[in-house]
């Protein structure tokens, strides 16, 4: 059974994981791996959702501040041994919910063209492609989308 935790960057277990996100990011990104390191930092990241297997910590995600309406997806990830279970889909949706909790209207996210499944992933979870974003916006290799989140009020349900 997979339990999601919500947490921050401080968690081991988060801290890890992305520690293996980063080594396949830097096979599938080549060259360009360190641009993108710039932007992926985890010190500070205050919305966390670390995904368990039993005790063991299998997937992450996580979301920060874009601006004031809008958060950004950031380091999604899970384990090769447990993909394709569903895990990925359950922090994104976890991830909707907080951002939705928080006041945020939409999320935004960059992944890379050499990443298809994640591509997949997110197109599957309802996110649609749009013009690559702030510090994507010349990237060639950069696949930018957007989702809104925002809760319907009880009358509009």
């Amino acid at each position: 059974m997979i339990e999601l935790v919500r947490t921050d960057s401080a968690n081991q277990d988060f801290a890890e994981l992305v520690s293996l996100l980063d080594a396949d990011l830097h096979v599938r990104d080549g060259d360009d791996h360190s641009f993108f390191a710039q932007f992926n930092k985890i010190d500070a990241i205050r919305q966390v959702i670390v995904a368990y297997y039993n005790t063991f910590a299998v997937g992450c995600g996580a979301i920060k501040p874009y601006s004031p309406e809008i958060a950004e997806v950031k380091r999604m990830f899970v384990l090769p041994e447990f993909r394709g279970q569903g895990i990925a889909g359950k922090v994104l949706a976890e991830l909707e919910n907080w951002a939705a909790e928080l006041g945020f209207k939409s999320l935004i996210l960059e992944t890379g063209k050499a990443q298809p499944e994640a591509i997949r992933l997110y197109t599957k979870s309802g996110f649609k492609v749009i013009p690559n974003f702030g510090q994507y916006e010349n990237i060639d290799s950069s696949v930018c989308m957007e989702k809104d989140v925002e809760r319907k009020k009880a009358s509009e349900l």
